[in-house]
Parts: structure tokens; C-alpha cells; sequence
């Protein structure tokens, strides 16, 4: 058995990234207050090395640089060298992400920055080759060691910069919200549209849930075809193109190029659980049968890799695995040789090559195709002479031969921490694909990693946790934990009427007002008054892959001020809105979920209140249909919820239509209760 040359202080820590990192020569330490004083005590600079387990260029580094003795020979005789998973602490990746944007002009993974031993940062940059690496770190340390008052003069200024950077001001001027400044927001951003291959022009392409959410909506509400047209567009080629994994359902984190084809190839948690989400509802709104089998496959991708038995979700699987040769190599598991497919497809490997384009258009490198996309069902059956029933069959079959295939190969590696914050976007993507298609099947999933939550990261004082791994939880909560639970637990309130899923919101958000809130601004901190301090107190406000979690918890609020006739709640999400309403005139695709909360300010938002024993059967007759500016609150007994009180009838079955608790006469028939809703602005 091979044994380890190295071991440095990563052994002692859960999280799959930092074990990777656990026998580099370079002698690593976890961020802690142990770690830290050490740094003060030897005077010695921090390195700190941020990054996460399914990073290619964190990988390449890591090869190149850590693993060599050469470079740790530099590392450890002039600094105290820090990994960080940024997964696990976004805290300090916030920060100092925030620094090296500060000096560089941008950012990424991996991302690594010099500080003086308190943690005010001194230098940064992200992936260096081993030769520019060890001359940086040789620079750095001489001037520190000769000119030590330079090097601190320069971290005071940065500490301020990014002390100053993102922050929020109280805007004091009237609150008002109106289609105006929505169709002129939208008009802005036409310009980064790409009306043909979707996304935002030009390479590489994102997937962001949050854009095509409020578009969709936007499009919708404001007869903008042009904007839904869009959306479609983008949706298509997304499920069309080699971001999606055409063999095994799921979606790769980005397209390198322009046209949805060659991914990074690794697969994260938060983007399916939205992407789920958003093709859910695209569904509900269009009923394309795309959609739906893009949700069906990508929740059977994460059952198949990404679930554990206790009913939580793992974090992510890497871009690189193990190729023929014996050496990780980025995309290795996912791609085909025309050779191999042809053995493999036999007789149909004519029409597969039609379908997949394994041709000049689906070529990579290597000789290796990725698959994508071009034609629909209807244009190949055409093309080739076949129902589209049978095509369908075909393409099934397909799917399986070369999973069965693919499996033989050595799996990418599994980041089998679980995070909070994430699981609560997956579990709101198995309560939406639930709502949409009414399959059983999704609910109990939801049930379960909401109850998994529940039980595991919900802690006897009130607070949740943010990592849990090896039936251990961890790590105080971040506002992005209470955010997307709470988010997720009205959701689940809404098709199950379970009460009890509201109250632990309630409670999460009340919570997150003793422990987040800033009074002065009125919003919320990314860490709780309860964590160490780090050099800066940070708030997230710009909606990015994951929208931000001020905008989540202000469409909270939002929300919970309907159910419980709470006009604090009310007051504090418009004010919180109100304070980017001029960065969402500039910005609007980093702030596309805070344009969703300004949609439920601008014309009518209704409240369904179903309230008898058939409740839950007309629900799911209300979720056939897209109406993006509603809540649903509802009871099969008696309910001392606010919006339900007094509404229970033993005999009957009524909906109420309200607004802002002003309600239409109650009616029995959901088509009747439907004909009462304008979803245009």
C-alpha cells in the first residue's frame, strides 16, 4: 500500500477539498483562532489558499505548485499557510475575493492573498504557474521582512477599501415601484441579450437561474413576447447543448463557449436545485415537454450521485476523472471517440450522430465529442423517416447503453459534504418540480431533506448549521442558510398546508432579526453577531449564480408579512428593496431576484386562501397554471393562521381571492377563483 511521504494539519478536518490538500509538503493549516495566533506569534504572514474540491485550476495548481517541495520549501519557511474551502467558510472568501477584485481588477478559483498576521490583506492573485509563484512569494516576504511599515501602510488602505466596498445606505427617498422602471430596467439589458443561442452574448455562458425566473415573469406580466421568447431560447439550447449531460442528466457548471457546448465539466449542487426550479416553471408556464424530461432526468442524476440515505445532498462532483491512461484529465468520464460509439450503437449510430452532432459541430479536442444538440424530435423524425414515438424510444434506449458504459469508467470525485444552504435550493427545486407535475415521488424526497434539516442542522438555541458531513453538523449558519431554508420551508407550507413548515420560518427569520439584522441600514449581515470577528463585517447584496441572501430574505418577508398580517415585515422587505433600487436600474442581471420582489410591488399580488376539506385537491388544480404574483395559504380543519381564520366551512370547499386581505366573494370552483386573477400588470 502506498504510504503518504506527507501529513500535514489538513488530516484533521472533514471537508473533501481540504483532505485533498492533507499530504501536499507544504505545511497547511485550517482556518482557526489556533492557526492565527500562531501567525501573530511567529510574525510570520498568512497565505491564505482558497478553493473548492471540484475546481479544475485549483487542481493544476495544486499539482504544479503545492505538491512540489521546491515551492513548499518557500512557503513554509516565510508564511503560515492557510487552506480554505470557500463551500465551507464563503465568509472569508467573501473577503477576500472582495480584496484581490480590489488590486486586480477581477477574481476566481484558485484564489490566493497574502495578509499580515491579523488578516488584512497585503497582495493577491488567482492561478500562478510554479516559476511566477515562488518569485511572488520570494518578493513578498523580502519586502516584508525589510520594509515591514510600506506593507502595513498599504493593508490599512486596502482593509478600508474593502470595508467600503458593496456598502449600503438607508435611501430615505419615497418608495415607489412601477412597470416603468421594470420595462425600462429590461430595456437596458436587452443589449447583453443573445436573442439566437440564449444567455448573455459572447463566451463563456452561465447558466443563471435568477435572470430567467424574473424574465420569464417579466415577460409574462408585461406582454413582453420578445423577453419570453428569450427565455424559451435559452432554455432550449441549455438543455440542447453539452452543458447538460445529455447521457446522464444534470448540468455542468458552465459553457466555455458561446454556444452551450463544451462545459467545465464539473456538476454543483446549487445549480441543479435552481435549474430545477426554473425549467419547473417554465413548464407550468409553457408546457413544453422539454422541460419536463430535463427536470425528470436532472432528479434522477441527483438521486443517482448526490443523495445520501439520511436524505441529504451531497455538494458536487468534480471536473476532472481518471482517463485511459491512468491520469485525471478534465471531462475524461463524459466524453466519446466515434469509434467507441459506433461499437457501442451499432446500426443506429447514423441516426445518434444526427441527433448527438457527432460531427464537425460536436468535436472538442482529442478526437472527443461532447454531445449537443440542434434539432428537435420533430426535425430529426422528419429527416429520418420515423415516428416520434419511436425516436423517443430510441433516445432512451440510447441513454442507457451509454450509462451503463460511462459507469465502467472511474467516477469523477465526490464532494460528500452536505451544505444548508444548498440543500435548501435542491429541496426547493424537488417542492417546485413536485407543484408542477403533482409526482408523489418528489414530495417524499422534500419531506425528507427538509425533515434531514429539521433534525441535523436546526440546533437547541434557535440557529442552524452550515456543514454537515459523516453524521457530524458543523460551522455556524450564514444568512444564506436561513435564507434559502426559510424560502424553501414556505414553499413546502404551500402543497403540503402543514403548518409547521411556516412556523419553523417564522422562527428561522426571527431568528435572523436578533442575530443578522443591521438597524441602521435595514439589512441583514452575511455572519451572525455570534462568529468571530473576521477584519470586516460583509453583506451580500448583489445576486450572482445563487441569488444574494438580502434578496431572498426580502422576498421572504414579503411573503411571511402576507401569512401573518405582519406590516414589520412589510415595512423592512420594501425598505430593503427600496436601498438597491438604483443598482437594479444599472445592474439589472445582478439583481434579477430583487426585480422579482419589485414584480410583487408592481400591480396586483394575490393571496389563495383554500379552506376545506378538498383544499389540497384544488391547490394542485390552481398549480397547473403559471401566476407568478400569488401566494397560496390554505387548511383542511380549523386554522389560526392569519389569512385563514374564520374561513373553514365543514360542508364546503372555498378559495378566496384576496388582495392585501381585501377579498372577492369565495368561490367553489377553481376555474371561477382563476377567472378572478390578472397576472398582467
Amino acid at each position: 500500500m502506498h504510504t503518504p511521504k506527507f501529513t500535514n494539519n489538513l488530516i484533521k478536518e472533514t471537508s473533501p477539498y481540504l483532505l485533498q490538500h492533507a499530504h501536499n509538503p507544504v505545511n497547511w493549516y485550517a482556518w482557526n483562532n489556533e492557526t492565527l495566533a500562531l501567525a501573530k506569534k511567529e510574525n510570520k504572514l498568512l497565505l491564505i489558499s482558497i478553493g473548492y474540491s471540484s475546481c479544475h485550476w485549483c487542481h493544476v495548481m495544486e499539482h504544479e505548485s503545492f505538491e512540489s517541495e521546491e515551492v513548499a520549501a518557500v512557503m513554509n519557511a516565510n508564511f503560515i499557510n492557510i487552506k480554505v474551502d470557500r463551500e465551507e467558510r464563503p465568509d472569508i472568501d467573501q473577503i477576500y475575493m472582495n480584496a484581490v477584485q480590489l488590486m486586480t481588477g477581477s477574481g476566481g478559483w484558485p484564489l490566493n492573498c497574502i495578509a499580515l498576521p491579523d488578516g488584512r490583506p497585503i497582495w493577491g492573485g488567482t492561478y500562478f504557474p510554479k516559476e511566477n509563484w515562488i518569485n511572488v512569494l520570494t518578493q513578498i516576504s523580502k519586502m516584508y521582512a525589510e520594509k515591514p511599515n510600506d506593507v502595513i501602510d498599504y493593508a490599512v488602505k486596502l482593509t478600508e477599501g474593502i470595508k467600503k466596498s458593496d456598502l449600503i445606505t438607508f435611501n430615505e427617498n419615497v418608495k415607489e415601484f412601477s412597470v416603468a422602471d421594470l420595462n425600462q430596467i429590461t430595456n437596458t439589458w436587452q443589449q447583453y441579450m443573445d436573442f439566437d443561442l440564449g444567455g448573455r452574448t459572447g463566451a463563456p455562458k452561465f447558466p443563471m437561474p435568477n435572470n430567467y425566473q424574473f424574465l420569464l415573469r417579466y415577460g409574462t406580466q408585461a406582454t413582453n413576447d420578445s423577453i419570453v421568447n428569450y427565455v424559451n431560447t435559452t432554455l432550449t439550447k441549455m438543455a440542447y447543448g453539452g452543458i447538460y449531460d445529455q447521457v446522464g442528466g444534470g448540468f455542468s457548471r458552465y459553457s466555455v463557449d458561446k454556444k452551450w457546448h463544451v462545459p467545465h465539466f464539473e456538476k454543483m449542487l446549487y445549480d441543479n436545485g435552481q435549474l430545477v426550479s426554473l425549467y419547473s416553471e417554465a413548464f407550468q408556464a409553457t408546457k413544453n415537454p422539454l422541460y419536463k424530461k430535463t427536470v425528470y432526468e436532472t432528479l434522477e442524476f441527483i438521486e443517482r450521485e448526490l443523495t445520501n440515505n439520511e436524505g441529504a445532498f451531497y455538494s458536487s462532483l468534480d471536473a476532472d476523472s481518471i482517463n485511459n491512461e491512468g491520469k485525471l484529465e478534465e471531462g475524461a468520464y463524459y466524453v466519446w471517440t466515434i469509434n467507441e460509439l459506433k461499437s457501442i450503437l451499432g446500426n443506429d449510430f447514423n441516426l445518434f450522430s444526427d441527433y448527438y452532432n457527432i460531427n464537425h459541430y460536436g468535436l472538442w479536442e482529442h478526437n472527443n465529442y461532447v454531445l449537443i444538440r440542434t434539432k428537435s424530435n420533430f426535425e430529426i423524425s422528419k429527416t429520418h423517416s420515423i415516428s416520434e414515438n419511436d425516436l423517443a424510444k430510441k433516445v432512451e434506449n440510447w441513454q442507457h447503453i451509454l450509462l451503463n458504459e460511462r459507469n465502467k469508467k472511474e467516477k469523477p470525485r465526490l464532494d460528500d459534504k452536505s451544505l444548508t444552504s444548498w440543500n435548501a435550493l435542491m429541496l426547493k427545486g424537488y417542492i417546485d418540480a413536485y407543484k408542477v407535475f403533482d409526482d408523489p415521488h418528489f414530495l417524499e424526497i422534500a419531506i425528507k431533506n427538509a425533515t434531514f434539516i429539521l433534525s441535523k442542522q436546526l440546533q437547541e438555541n434557535g440557529n442552524l448549521n452550515h456543514t454537515y458531513k459523516i453524521g457530524k453538523s458543523s460551522i455556524n449558519g450564514y444568512l444564506e442558510d436561513y435564507a434559502t431554508v426559510i424560502n424553501a420551508f414556505i414553499a413546502l407550507y404551500e402543497v403540503t398546508l402543514n403548518e409547521k413548515w411556516l412556523a419553523n420560518a417564522k422562527q428561522l427569520t426571527d431568528y435572523t432579526f436578533d442575530h443578522f439584522f443591521d438597524t441602521k441600514t435595514s439589512m441583514f449581515y452575511f455572519t451572525s453577531d455570534e462568529d468571530h470577528d473576521l477584519i470586516t463585517r460583509k453583506m451580500e447584496i448583489e445576486d450572482n449564480v445563487i441569488p444574494a441572501s438580502n434578496s431572498i430574505m426580502a422576498n421572504n418577508l414579503f411573503l411571511l408579512s402576507h401569512y401573518y398580517s405582519n406590516s414589520y415585515y412589510l415595512k423592512v422587505s420594501k425598505q430593503m428593496l427600496h436601498n438597491v433600487k438604483d443598482r437594479t436600474a444599472q445592474y439589472a442581471s445582478g439583481y434579477s431576484n430583487w426585480l422579482q420582489l419589485a414584480c410583487n410591488f408592481t400591480g396586483e399580488f394575490y393571496e389563495i386562501a383554500v379552506s376545506g376539506k378538498e383544499a389540497l385537491e384544488r391547490i394542485k388544480e390552481i398549480n397547473k397554471n403559471y401566476i407568478p404574483n400569488k401566494l397560496i395559504a390554505g387548511s383542511i380543519s380549523k386554522s389560526r393562521l392569519p389569512l385563514m381564520e374564520g374561513r373553514f366551512s365543514e360542508n364546503e370547499t372555498y378559495i378566496f381571492v384576496c388582495v392585501d386581505g381585501a377579498c372577492l366573494l369565495p368561490e367553489k370552483s377553481t376555474e371561477k377563483a382563476l377567472s378572478q386573477i390578472k397576472i398582467k400588470f
